[in-house]
């Protein structure tokens, strides 16, 4: 595990506060107000960065999601200026944890380790790489572990509890529990169930989770913290950076997490 995630949770643990992590679509709208949105979001609120790629196929995002790694890629946005640009981050916000959210296909065009070695050298802490499932990850997950990188895992409401088990043996980082079925987006109401599936992760791992997936209000944010070490907000974010209220919004979610 990261050395950053791992001391993050810590010290969040120890001050009672659950962890922002807050998901941007990296180059959106361009890469000079991109940046600027990264660093204005851990300026008020957000502990974790999910750094989108934007990806021409998205399968795993809604409309607001898919809409901005549009504006992104016609911009001019690619994947090594994005690490690049969290590079230049980085030496602003060295505490501060930073995932790449890619899909398989960027990251392969890229070269895997060419990418690796490019993100620890721009102090990027780990990956999720949203659509390749557990059981083709093996290669990839040794790949980052080699060079001290977390392949963060994904648990769904879908997973059986056999493959949960299985997918939670090789967890790094932290897990991320997605909440909801279907595509990101923000939701109105969350499922009943959650609780219980969430308490069926901590079964079955030593490690932090977090969940995400249709968190798009304070109100949200505080029910789901209780139950998690942290939350994932990221379609309300994305909205919000392109109406120009990332602040905020991002105080308003973090305010729910004290």
């Amino acid at each position: 595990m990261s050395s950053r995630i791992k001391n993050m949770f810590s010290d969040l643990s120890k001050k009672g506060r659950k962890a922002l992590v807050g998901y941007l679509t990296t180059g959106y709208p361009d890469m000079v107000r991109s940046e600027s949105d990264i660093r204005t979001a851990f300026d008020n609120g957000v502990d974790i960065l999910e750094a989108g790629v934007p990806f021409s196929d998205p399968t795993a995002d809604g409309a607001i999601i898919q809409a901005a790694g549009k504006v992104a890629l016609d911009a001019g946005a690619t994947f090594s200026e994005i690490i690049k640009m969290l590079a230049r981050v980085r030496v602003d916000y060295p505490d501060k944890p930073m995932i790449l959210f890619t899909y398989a296909n960027p990251l392969f065009a890229y070269g895997i380790e060419a990418c690796c070695d490019d993100a620890v050298k721009a102090g990027i802490d780990g990956f999720v790489v949203v659509d390749v499932p557990y059981e083709e990850s093996g290669d990839l997950r040794k790949i980052l572990r080699s060079r001290g990188l977390s392949l963060i895992s994904l648990v769904a409401p879908t997973t059986s509890e056999s493959r949960m088990k299985q997918i939670l043996r090789d967890a790094d980082g932290f897990v991320y529990y997605i909440m909801v079925k279907g595509v990101t987006g923000e939701r109105t109401g969350l499922a009943n169930d959650v609780a219980e599936h969430i308490q069926k992760i901590y079964e079955a791992v030593d490690l932090p989770v977090v969940a995400g997936f249709g968190i798009s209000t304070g109100d949200q944010a505080r029910k789901i913290a209780h139950l998690t070490d942290g939350i994932v907000v990221g379609s309300v974010f994305v909205k919000a950076a392109g109406e120009n209220r990332l602040a905020g919004k991002v105080k308003e979610i973090a305010a729910a997490l004290c």
